[in-house]
């Protein structure tokens, strides 16, 4: 008898904790969801020409606009199970539902820059420490395209966090991009678009969210815990990369093929592979220009 009593106080002891470790999680999730930030921001200059429109439907495809937003931009599943939730890019057209039906230039700059939304909370697995140094050129060019797009009307679905997502919300393994931008210092960069060290490292912000700000790869902690790690980027022996020639590095983003025949799995985004060599070549250039690092050591 005792020793069942004893096997009940543990077990109602350890569901206590259970509780208390649940409810912890869940107030320290919110407290950085609801945190609200309050940024003054510039209208930038929206061209209306044929050819910047042309230009922001480029730099939507291939900075993966696309992957959460949807091919039409109406808003698309980024991530839906039971361990991370339910996750949707918002609509971002003047539809029904779309967030252009009734946000302003200003609240694109906060939204795209530095991760903000409207009401001033910071927006979920938006990575926008990856755009807060778009030049001015590709920025205007960006919002000349989204503002040019079919309406589509799609109700926006909200996003409800899984227990792994709150976990890695509350101990800032998964970071809101508010967070981590220093917002009074956000520039625009200047780049002159060309094979150069310059214009890939530009370009290459874009695979930090994956690979890492140092681009070693490892564990993806913003994705499901089944995603593979992100490869390598630089130059260590211990990575892909350091053995791979710039034709190979061409041929895997278009082909979607390493050099020993096996296949880059889906969760690499394929819309890298409609850059242009000039873009492709620039960030392969400054690939090999950073710091050799073993992989997953981020």
């Amino acid at each position: 008898m005792k020793i069942l009593k004893g096997l009940a106080y543990g077990l109602a002891g350890i569901l206590g904790l259970a509780v208390i470790a649940a409810a912890t999680t869940y107030f320290a999730s919110n407290a950085k969801l609801n945190r609200s930030y309050a940024v003054r921001v510039a209208a930038p200059r929206v061209p209306t020409d044929s050819a910047a429109i042309t230009r922001g439907e480029h730099v939507a495809t291939v900075r993966g606009c696309r992957d959460c937003h949807g091919g039409d931009l109406g808003g698309n599943r980024v991530v839906e199970d039971g361990a991370m939730g339910k996750i949707y890019g918002s609509n971002l057209t003047r539809g029904r539902g779309g967030l252009a039906a009734d946000w302003n230039d200003e609240d694109f700059v906060r939204a795209i820059r530095h991760g903000i939304a409207r009401d001033g909370r910071g927006l979920f697995l938006m990575p926008s420490y990856e755009y807060a140094n778009l030049s001015d050129d590709d920025f205007g060019a960006l919002l000349a395209y989204l503002k040019s797009v079919k309406p589509v009307d799609r109700e926006r679905v909200p996003i409800t966090l899984g227990p792994v997502a709150r976990v890695l919300t509350a101990v800032g393994k998964i970071k809101l991009a508010a967070e981590q931008i220093d917002h009074a210092n956000v520039k625009a960069a200047q780049v002159v678009p060309g094979v150069t060290v310059d214009y890939g490292r530009y370009l290459a912000v874009g695979c930090i969210g994956c690979h890492g700000p140092n681009f070693s790869g490892g564990k993806i902690d913003i994705g499901p815990p089944d995603w593979p790690a992100a490869s390598n980027l630089t130059p260590h022996s211990s990575g892909r990369l350091a053995k791979w020639t710039e034709a190979d590095f061409l041929r895997a983003l278009r082909e979607r093929r390493r050099p020993d025949g096996s296949k880059i799995d889906p969760v690499m985004p394929a819309v890298f592979g409609q850059m242009t060599d000039v873009e492709l070549k620039a960030i392969w250039m400054y690939l090999r220009t950073v710091e050799p690092v073993a992989t997953g050591a981020r």
